[in-house]
């Protein structure tokens, strides 16, 4: 029985059992005066019942009073005791809401009873919370990560400039050029940690863009890369039209095919970057061969600083949030990215984005 159903029968309720009350009273006053039992009053009744001598203030005024009182406090005492009834679970919902406010995420209502609007309210509400609850978690060991990878570089900065401040003989250009790489790394992971943050927001512009020349943009942009390490790139796609932002979208690619790239095989690797039009969405997938991965390894490729210790490693390996970047950008563009491993070795990475009005129709 609804919410709505049950405060509706309950003051129908009450509404019933005070006319009856009001009834009695006024069977009362019309049969005053009668020296037989009770009887249908007939019309004279009703007359006598509004003539000026029954209503003299010492036998109605009295009386009515005495029945408009009982009808009031009876009526403030049972509807007040009706409605606390009902709104029980509300005063667990709002209790449940300031916890909430104070910072406690892991209290649940968890309310019990049958399935009405105030029981599929608390059902949401604690998937709400527990929502943010694993949200506020994983960006707490986002942020904790975050701190020790940037502590890092900047440590050994600062011990190398030490070590160069009291050492009157060092070569300069040996220590320069470490300085410059540890301070490119730096850089390369703020502005990563930026890009991650504003995808989160997700306070960008949304354009009509095709993603076939957002891959063909991001595979020759890095196609020096790939020739440096063996590497053979091959695009393939027709005209893939979606909605979102050009540069978080060749972001994302860039960061795809980069991956795809550094963590390949050692030599005579491939990375191919498709595009094609699924069912109502746009579809990119980008597959490279290399070392056999489990589903587990995988899974956590998407996690903040994950490299994958199964994966080859390079020096363009990178910080760690290529595909933590390529997930938040997707997901801010309310799309799905998935990673398969393949069966000959390797990764695929599928990125469903919405279609537009012109690709859905």
């Amino acid at each position: 029985m609804s919410v709505r159903l049950k405060f509706t029968l309950s003051y129908v309720g009450f509404l019933m059992i005070a006319g009856a009350l009001l009834l009695a009273a006024v069977w009362a006053f019309l049969l005053r005066g009668r020296s037989n039992g009770l009887h249908v009053p007939d019309l004279s009744d009703f007359r006598r019942a509004f003539d000026p001598s029954n209503f003299g203030p010492t036998v109605f005024v009295p009386a009515a009073i005495l029945v408009l009182g009982f009808l009031l406090v009876f009526g403030l005492v049972g509807g007040w005791i009706l409605a606390g009834r009902m709104l029980v679970p509300l005063t667990r919902i709002t209790d449940a809401t300031r916890m909430a406010a104070r910072g406690s995420l892991s209290h649940r209502i968890e309310l019990e009873g049958r399935k009405d609007e105030f029981r599929e309210l608390a059902d949401a509400f604690d998937g709400m919370l527990a929502r943010l609850e694993a949200h506020v978690a994983e960006q707490q060991r986002f942020a904790a990560n975050a701190s020790h990878e940037l502590r890092t570089p900047l440590a050994i900065m600062q011990t190398m400039l030490d070590v160069a401040r009291n050492d009157p003989s060092r070569q300069g250009n040996e220590f320069d050029e470490r300085l410059r790489v540890v301070n490119a790394r730096a850089i390369d992971l703020t502005e990563a940690l930026l890009l991650l943050s504003r995808t989160d927001r997700r306070s960008f512009a949304r354009e009509d863009v095709d993603l076939s020349l957002i891959a063909e943009e991001a595979t020759e942009t890095l196609l020096p890369l790939a020739e440096k390490h063996g590497v053979v790139i091959e695009t393939i796609g027709d005209i893939t039209p979606t909605i979102g932002s050009h540069a978080l979208l060749l972001q994302l690619t860039t960061n795809l095919v980069h991956n795809a790239i550094v963590h390949n095989l050692p030599e005579n690797g491939t990375v191919e970057v498709r595009t094609t039009v699924g069912s109502q969405a746009a579809v990119l997938t980008v597959e490279n061969t290399g070392e056999q991965l489990s589903p587990h390894v995988v899974s956590t490729f998407t996690e903040p600083f994950q490299r994958g210790t199964e994966r080859v490693r390079s020096d363009h390996v990178g910080a760690g949030l290529g595909l933590a970047i390529a997930e938040s950008i997707t997901q801010a563009h309310e799309g799905t990215l998935s990673l398969t491993p393949r069966a000959d070795g390797g990764l695929r990475v599928t990125v469903r984005l919405p279609a537009t009005a012109r690709l859905a129709a």
